[in-house]
């Protein structure tokens, strides 16, 4: 250790103390956090992550015009959109790899809010560090909890490098060039590292090529705009307790032809063994997605429909 330096640990414990715990402290503000694009002329578009986040990234493919609203709690995002002070939220709904984000699944179905789109991002990690910095400085390594379990083989193949999770991707870039952390490297999107000047020191350091994640843009009932193309719709329901009742709902949208693309289960709260299904459905007409809907009511206690919207359509493994 060089002369000034602080020890490690004490070095690491600042990454958390400036910042506190991002469950309870949103450091700002929403409002306080709209570092829109300046002249932007697209939607106020909440995301939950720092500027330069996936999130960041699929909000501007969806609307190259979009003024983004960072906020650092998804429940606040919701919030937001719910309350009128954006026009609409991009948030993250399942990875290829990591799976559903639960969290997300459980928004919808509580706001009265839609689903108007969705698309595709094809993930790909770096390893970032402030500017002069050179790969054999970085002895450690930040960033949100399902970034560092996809890139495990680089972690492993450089056992110099300690691991620490971190709240967000971008926001551990963020945190390296606030504090001039020369011995941190963060993992994160190559925008984080245009974002906040810093250097992508290796790219594409994820183990699976084939990590795409894929984003809803989320608006209210009032505010969406229906799509006459639009060709799969995602529905929430729970059904009767009573033998059978499951397998008599997902019947009759077979029998139909409709096609399950997704299923999952989640429980209801303050109910134990109850749960709510997740499923997405091809649809060939708004016809076919209303004759579903009316199909699985006799069967289930509750049907809600979180959106119709055209599929997106994955473009291969590239940026």
């Amino acid at each position: 250790m060089s002369a000034g330096e602080i020890p490690k640990e004490a070095a690491v414990a600042l990454w958390y103390g400036p910042r506190g715990n991002p469950a309870r402290d949103a450091s700002q503000s929403l409002d306080a956090k709209k570092r829109t694009a300046k002249g932007a002329k697209g939607m106020k578009v909440a995301i939950q992550g720092e500027p330069g986040s996936f999130s960041h990234e699929a909000a501007l493919k969806l609307d190259s015009e979009a003024s983004i609203c960072p906020s650092s709690l998804s429940a606040d995002v919701f919030s937001a959109l719910s309350n009128g002070d954006v026009d609409a939220a991009v948030v993250p709904i399942e990875n290829s790899l990591a799976g559903s984000v639960s969290e997300h699944f459980d928004l919808l179905l509580t706001h009265d809010v839609t689903v108007e789109r969705e698309t595709l991002l094809r993930i790909r990690h770096n390893l970032i560090a402030l500017e002069g910095s050179a790969l054999g400085d970085i002895d450690r390594v930040f960033s949100h909890p399902v970034a560092l379990a996809q890139c495990r083989r680089f972690l492993a193949a450089h056992a110099g490098m300690e691991s620490f999770a971190f709240y967000d991707t971008a926001g551990s870039v963020k945190q390296l060039v606030t504090l001039s952390d020369r011995h941190a490297g963060a993992i994160a999107s190559e925008a984080a590292a245009h974002y906040y000047g810093a250097t992508i020191l290796e790219a594409g350091i994820e183990d699976n090529p084939e990590n795409f994640t894929r984003f809803f843009l989320v608006r209210r009932k009032r505010d969406a705009v229906p799509d006459p193309l639009s060709n799969k719709m995602s529905l929430a329901f729970s059904v009767e307790n009573r033998p059978g009742s499951l397998v008599a709902a997902l019947s009759e949208l077979s029998a139909m032809g409709t096609n399950l693309t997704k299923i999952e289960s989640r429980p209801v709260h303050g109910k134990p063994w109850e749960y709510i299904f997740y499923v997405d459905c091809q649809i060939q007409s708004a016809e076919e997605g209303g004759r579903a809907i009316e199909a699985l009511k006799p069967h289930c206690a509750m049907v809600k429909e979180l959106g119709r919207y055209q599929e997106a359509q994955q473009q291969g493994s590239g940026i």
